[in-house]
Order: structure tokens, then sequence, then C-alpha cells
């Protein structure tokens, strides 16, 4: 038996086409395997970090959340998660 070839995720620009596009169509008929889990932000955020750094530093780790689309802080807190969960 041939596997059916599987579509191309469409690009979604805002939330309300995500909404229709899922209400809508048969996901398993979609290419999902780019796909990437996310977090949630729920906890609190009751406890602040404050630091020194070079500049040079600071302006990569602010390219390097730019590239992945999130805000410089949710990088660095991220990576402190990512390292603390090994």
């Amino acid at each position: 038996m041939k596997k059916a070839k599987l579509k191309p995720m469409p690009s979604l620009r805002s939330d309300a086409a995500a909404e229709r596009f899922v209400d809508t169509a048969d996901l398993s008929q979609y290419d999902l395997s780019g796909f990437k889990p996310m977090q949630f932000e729920i906890k609190p955020k009751d406890a602040a970090l404050n630091m020194r750094l070079p500049q040079t530093l600071l302006d990569a780790v602010k390219r390097k959340a730019e590239e992945r689309g999130i805000p410089y802080t949710r990088y660095v807190r991220l990576l402190i998660e990512t390292d603390v969960a090994r």
C-alpha cells in the first residue's frame, strides 16, 4: 500500500486564521514533522535576577533570541531552565 504524501502546513498569519484552520482541517493530512514543543509561561515570576554582561555577549544573546522569535529575557530564562533540568 502506497503512503499518501502529506501536505505542507499553510502559513497562518493570525490567531483567528489558525483557529479557522484547526476547526476545519483534517490535520492527519498535513506534515507536522517541523513542529516543536512549546512551553507556556504559567508560573508567576516572583523573583528577579540582575547581572552585568559584556555588551558583545548581550548583543549575541539578543540575536539568538530574535532568531527564535522570543524576547531576550525569555531566552535567557529558557537557557537557565534547560541547564537546570539536565
